[in-house]
């Protein structure tokens, strides 16, 4: 089965075949890792966050900030990268956050953020690939 509604439609093999069982967990099953698991938590060089499941351009690092909620955090998406859909699981309503390009499962957005914009984009790095800025 694929899911048209986005640009990038796979099936459900194909991404089980593509993402390890943890991505595929949390991208295509919106899943959530253990808080505090990622690695990109302590990441603080340049450069930009990009889906695990397509490779779309999703966060820049100067808009990365340490939430202390155990999940990389982020005030601002790059433009158009990102699609909210209300998420009422787990008996509370919620901004599911999903790649815009291939509807990967990303996390949660909520306003509570530090800066102007307002928002904590609270993102599971297992969903996530960091690239650093080349020189």
């Amino acid at each position: 089965m694929t899911d048209s509604k986005f640009p990038v439609s796979k099936s459900d093999e194909e991404w089980q075949r593509e993402l390890s069982p943890e991505q595929y967990r949390i991208l295509r099953q919106h899943g959530t890792e253990r808080p505090g698991s990622s690695a990109l938590n302590d990441e603080q060089r340049r450069g930009g966050y990009i889906c695990a499941g397509c490779g779309a351009e999703l966060f820049d690092s100067g808009t990365k900030f340490n939430a202390h909620c155990g999940w990389p955090s982020f005030d601002k998406a790059k433009q158009g990268a990102v699609a909210t859909v209300e998420d009422r699981s787990h008996g509370m309503v919620r901004e599911e956050v999903l790649c815009a390009k291939c509807g990967g499962h990303l996390g949660h957005v909520f306003e509570d953020g530090p800066t102007d914009t307002g928002l904590r984009y609270c993102m599971n790095g297992a969903a996530l690939n960091f690239e650093p800025e080349q020189k």
